[in-house]
């Protein structure tokens, strides 16, 4: 029979180890320069350099990659790349976690710019056990259309708006996954968030910038992914946190595992996530 201490020792080494070490993971200078390109002054600008988040090919390879998962054929998907085993964002996981559990095992989500329901496939398995779990995603006219034809059920739900969200469930938690830095004015959307006070603010795979400024790029998908382009802002650290009033930082946490991208005028940039509580939560 295996000790305790042998025991506690694997289960250490397998689950708490890879959180305390912090390989850093550069991206090529010369791929993140093709990937992510020009410093513009306006987004009305980038946007001229760019074809698009709309774009039919994206909503298509999203819908083909998760209709898969849905259907048991395949894993995970993320970006509308299909994967071999979930990719699982921890940090995430645990402040879904903990707004349930003061919230009698109740969740709630407000998933904004979720796809079709990536994370909420990456998630579910651990949420099967709560007592209510209703994921909604807010996201754009052709998603939600496309959501609600072949994804939405009793736990998943689309909507075209926060208003209509908000109307129709009153959530415990807002997931910000890799969408502030792909709107027009994110600060303004930060502002619309924080006047919401809902309870929990999880923000993940966000991209920020060693800068004093925050630098408007083009993004460039990787031909193999779908063929697309749109802006893509990177942001200062101490101007995007100061934005969240009346919330407080529970965690930071590093996204993407470490990756250090060098863009093409020299500045590096990671993706980073926070889980916020709000501090007049009603």
């Amino acid at each position: 029979m295996r000790k305790p201490k042998a025991i506690i020792k694997e289960i250490v080494s397998k689950f708490f180890f890879p959180f305390l070490e912090k390989p850093e993971i550069r991206v090529d200078a010369n791929k993140a320069s093709k990937i992510w390109t020009g410093d513009y002054p306006s987004w009305k600008e980038a946007e001229t350099h760019a074809s698009g988040y709309d774009s039919v090919a994206i909503l298509q390879k999203c819908q083909s990659a998760l209709l898969k998962v849905k259907n048991g054929e395949a894993v995970y998907e993320r970006d509308g790349v299909l994967f071999d085993e979930i990719q699982y964002s921890w940090p995430l996981l645990a402040g879904l976690q903990r707004a349930a559990s003061e919230n009698d095992g109740k969740l709630y989500v407000l998933d904004f710019g979720g796809s079709l329901g990536s994370s909420y496939y990456q998630n579910r398995h651990f949420l099967n056990t709560l007592n209510v779990l209703q994921w909604c995603i807010v996201e754009q006219k052709n998603f939600v259309d496309c959501g609600k034809k072949f994804f939405q059920d009793q736990e998943l739900r689309f909507y075209s708006t926060v208003e209509e969200c908000i109307f129709t469930h009153k959530p415990n938690v807002l997931i910000l996954s890799s969408v502030l830095q792909y709107l027009e004015k994110p600060y303004e959307w930060i502002e619309k968030f924080v006047a919401l006070r809902i309870p929990y603010i999880i923000i993940d795979r966000t991209t920020f910038v060693k800068s004093e400024r925050d630098i408007l790029t083009i993004q460039n998908v990787p031909e193999h992914i779908y063929q697309a382009s749109y802006p893509a802002w990177f942001f200062n650290i101490d101007r995007f946190v100061d934005h969240f009033k009346n919330y407080s930082v529970l965690a930071s946490f590093d996204a993407h595992q470490g990756y250090v991208i060098h863009l093409e005028n020299g500045l590096t940039s990671t993706y980073k996530g926070y889980i916020l509580k709000c501090r007049d939560d009603r």
